[in-house]
C-alpha cells in the first residue's frame, strides 16, 4: 500500500457489502472492469439491468433505454415510457417499512428541530400538490422556489414534479437582478418563497425581494409564502397566498402523481458561466433521478441506512442530489438552516455527533479551514459515527486530505471523490471497493502521467437535455470544441497505478515553467503557515514566464500584516521550488465566495487584473470583488519588493 501512496483499502466484509457489488452481481458481470467495459460495449443491455435493479418505476414501460440516432448531444432516454420522479421518492414507499421510517430531521440555526417520516413527507406532497393544481398550475408549468434549507423546500422538490410542473431551485442568497433574470428566461408562474430566515445570527428577508421583482416578471402569476421569521410583508390578494393555508384544505382526491413522458423535464438549474447570461439547464424524470443513484448509491455508497449530512444551498446541485438522493434510496437526511459555521465555528462537528451522521457530504475548503486553525480538536466530538465521506467541489491538496481521513475519519472512513457539474451529476467519482489514493478517483481511459481535458464521448444517463430555450447556447458551450466529444471545462491526470487526479478548472489551472498545477497544492502550503484563514492561488501574466504566481489571502486576525508576505512566499518556495515563487502576495479582507464556500478564483483574477468577472449572481459576498478592485489599483503587500 505504501509503496503505491494508497491510504485506504476497503475491507473484504465492505466491498461484499457494497452497492457496486451488488449491481456487478445482478448485472452477470465479473468484476468492476468487466462491468465498465460492458456498459461501454452494450449500453441498452447495462441501462436496462441498472433501471431494474434500482427499482426505478414507470406507469408504462419503455420500449428502449437508449437512443442516439439523433447524434450523441441529443440521446435520449427509456424511449415511450412514462414515470414521474415523485412515484420513486415517495409512492413507492407506501406499504413498505421505510413509509414509517425518517425521512428529514431539519435543524434551524436558532435551536428550533422538526422531524417527518416518508409518511408524513408524502401527505405534505399531496397538499401541496392538490394547493398548485387549485390555483391552475400543473403540466409543464414552472414553479421557482427561492428558499432557503427550511423543510418546505423538500417538500417543494417533490410536490412541483408530482403535478408534472417544472421546479426551479433559485440561490436564497440571489437579489432582484439574479432573481428576476431567471424568473424571466424560465417564464416562472409561480414562487414558493419564505417570509424570512435565518443566518448567522440575522434575519434575512425574501418575500420581499419577490415584491421588488414581480412587475418585471410578466409571467409570475403566484406567490406562497412560508412561515419562518417574523418580516414586515406586502400581501396582494390573489396573488399571494400563504403556504400553512394552501395545504391545510388537503389533498381531495388530486394529491395524485402525474404519468409523465419519461423524457420529459421536471428539474430546471441555473448554472453560472465565466461571461454572459446564466445557463438554464434541464433534467428529465428519468434522467436526473437514475443518475442520483448511479452516481450516490451505487458509485458513492449511500445506503438506506444512511444518515446523510451534506451542507449547501437548495439552488445549487448539492440540494436536489440531497433530497432525491435520500428519498429515491430511503434514506434519512439531516438539514440544517444556516452555515456550517454558526453559531459557533465547530457547528458541523457538532451536528455529526449529535445526530450520528454517517455520510457527509465536505467540500475540501472546509477541511483546509479546520487544518490551519490550531484551536481545533477534533476529540471533543464522537464522531464515530461516520461511514463515508463524499467530497466536492474542488481539488484536494494532499495535507488537506490526510487530515479529514486520519483527524476526523480516524484512518477509517474512506473519502469518495465526486466531480461533475450541474449539467449531469458526475463524471468522475471514487468506489468503496476499491482502494484509495489521496484526492484520487478510480480508474478510466487515458496515458499515465498526462495532464489533459476532461471530456466525455458517451452521454451518461442524466446528462442534460439541453439549455432551456437555447439549443444553440448547448452546442456551443459544450460541444463545438471538438467533434462529438462534451468539453467539460476540467484539467485532469491519470498516475501509473491508473488512479484519476482533477487538477481544476482549465481556467483556474497554472502553467508555471512548462508544468501545470493545481492552484489547490500552492493553497495548501499557503495554509500550512497558520497565519492564512483563506487563500486563493491566481495565475496573471507575466513578461518572462508568461503566467506568474499571485496568492490572495485572507489572514487571521492575531497574523502579524507585516511579516506575512514574506512567510508566504517563503513557505511556496520552500514546498515547490524557485519556479513557484509567488510574484505577489495580496492581503485583503474578504475573497468572492458562494454560499457553499467554494472560492471564485477566475472572479478573483477578473478583479485584480480590471477585467470583466462574468456573472456574480452566484456570489455571498458580491462586495468582496469591489474590495478586491480597489486594491488593484493601489501598490500592495508583496514578497521581497512592490508588485
Amino acid at each position: 500500500m505504501a509503496e503505491h501512496g494508497i491510504a485506504w483499502m476497503p475491507s473484504p466484509e465492505m466491498v461484499a457489502e457494497a452497492n457496486l457489488t451488488k449491481l456487478i452481481s445482478y448485472c452477470g458481470r465479473t468484476d468492476y472492469d468487466d462491468l465498465l467495459r460492458w456498459s461501454i460495449d452494450q449500453p441498452e443491455a447495462f441501462y436496462r439491468s441498472l433501471l431494474e435493479h434500482i427499482d426505478y418505476r414507470f406507469t408504462k414501460p419503455f420500449t428502449q433505454a437508449i437512443d442516439t440516432s439523433q447524434g450523441i448531444e441529443r440521446t435520449r432516454w427509456c424511449i415511450g415510457a412514462e414515470t414521474n420522479v415523485a412515484l420513486n421518492c415517495l409512492d413507492k414507499w407506501r406499504g413498505a417499512p421505510t413509509y414509517e421510517k425518517t425521512a428529514l430531521e431539519w435543524l434551524g440555526e436558532n435551536g428550533e428541530r422538526l422531524t417527518r417520516t416518508y409518511r408524513e413527507l408524502d401527505d405534505e406532497a399531496c397538499r401541496l400538490a392538490a394547493g398548485l393544481r387549485r390555483l391552475g398550475l400543473g403540466t409543464g408549468d414552472v414553479v421557482a422556489m427561492y428558499l432557503p434549507n427550511v423543510p418546505e423546500a423538500v417538500t417543494t422538490l417533490l410536490a412541483v414534479p408530482k403535478i408534472g410542473g417544472i421546479v426551479l431551485p433559485l440561490f436564497s442568497g440571489f437579489g432582484p437582478d439574479a432573481v428576476a433574470a431567471r424568473l424571466n428566461n424560465a417564464c416562472a408562474k409561480a414562487v414558493i418563497t419564505v417570509d424570512g430566515s435565518y443566518r448567522r445570527g440575522k434575519v434575512v428577508a425574501a418575500k420581499p425581494v419577490v415584491d421588488q421583482v414581480r412587475a418585471d416578471v410578466p409571467s409570475l402569476q403566484h406567490v406562497i409564502v412560508c412561515h419562518r421569521a417574523d418580516v414586515e410583508l406586502s400581501w396582494t390578494p390573489g396573488v399571494d397566498h400563504h403556504w400553512h393555508e394552501l395545504v391545510a384544505q388537503g389533498p381531495e382526491g388530486d394529491g395524485s402523481t402525474a404519468s409523465m413522458p419519461a423524457d420529459s423535464p421536471y428539474l430546471l438549474v441555473y448554472t453560472s458561466g465565466t461571461t454572459g447570461k446564466p445557463k438554464g439547464v434541464v433534467h428529465t424524470h428519468c434522467g436526473f433521478p437514475v443518475k442520483t443513484v448511479l452516481d450516490l448509491g451505487i458509485c458513492m455508497e449511500f445506503k438506506p441506512s444512511d444518515r446523510i449530512l451534506w451542507m449547501s444551498d437548495m439552488g445549487w446541485l448539492v440540494g436536489p442530489i440531497l433530497v432525491y438522493g435520500t428519498t429515491l434510496m430511503g434514506g434519512t437526511m439531516v438539514l440544517a438552516e444556516g452555515t456550517p459555521d454558526y453559531p459557533r465555528s465547530d457547528r458541523i462537528w457538532r451536528i455529526v455527533s449529535d445526530h450520528r451522521v454517517s455520510y457527509l457530504g465536505i467540500a475540501p475548503t472546509i477541511a483546509r479551514t479546520f487544518m490551519a486553525d490550531p484551536s481545533f480538536d477534533a476529540g471533543r466530538y464522537d464522531l464515530d459515527s461516520l461511514r463515508v465521506f463524499c467530497s466536492t467541489g474542488e481539488a484536494w491538496t494532499p495535507e488537506a486530505w490526510h487530515w479529514l481521513f486520519e483527524v476526523i475519519g480516524k484512518k477509517r472512513t474512506p473519502i469518495v471523490n465526486f466531480s461533475g457539474g450541474t449539467e449531469m451529476g458526475g463524471i468522475l467519482t471514487s468506489v468503496v471497493t476499491h482502494p484509495i489514493k489521496p484526492g484520487s478517483f478510480t480508474r478510466q481511459e487515458a496515458k499515465p502521467g498526462e495532464v489533459g481535458e476532461l471530456v466525455m464521448r458517451r452521454a451518461p444517463i442524466g446528462l442534460t437535455q439541453g439549455l432551456w430555450h437555447d439549443d444553440a447556447r448547448y452546442i456551443e458551450t459544450y460541444w463545438s470544441t471538438w467533434p462529438n466529444v462534451w468539453h467539460h471545462g476540467d484539467f485532469a491526470m491519470r498516475d501509473a497505478d491508473g488512479f484519476y487526479y482533477i487538477l481544476g478548472r482549465s481556467d483556474d489551472t497554472l502553467k508555471i515553467a512548462g508544468k501545470r498545477t493545481g492552484p489547490s497544492e500552492i493553497e495548501g502550503l499557503v495554509l500550512s503557515t497558520g497565519l492564512v484563514k483563506e487563500v486563493a492561488a491566481i495565475g496573471v501574466p507575466d513578461p518572462v514566464k508568461g503566467t506568474a504566481i499571485v496568492c490572495v489571502c485572507v489572514l487571521r486576525e492575531a497574523a502579524p500584516t507585516d511579516t506575512a508576505a514574506d512567510t508566504i512566499s517563503a513557505a511556496v518556495l520552500k514546498g515547490l521550488g524557485t519556479a513557484f515563487r509567488p510574484k505577489q502576495v495580496v492581503l485583503c479582507g474578504d475573497l468572492p465566495k458562494t454560499r457553499n464556500m467554494k472560492i471564485m478564483r477566475r472572479v478573483v483574477r477578473a478583479a485584480l487584473l480590471g477585467q470583466d468577472a462574468g456573472d456574480l449572481s452566484s456570489l455571498v459576498n458580491p462586495e468582496s470583488v469591489e474590495g478586491l478592485r480597489r486594491l488593484a489599483g493601489r501598490t500592495s503587500h508583496s514578497a521581497g519588493g512592490e508588485a
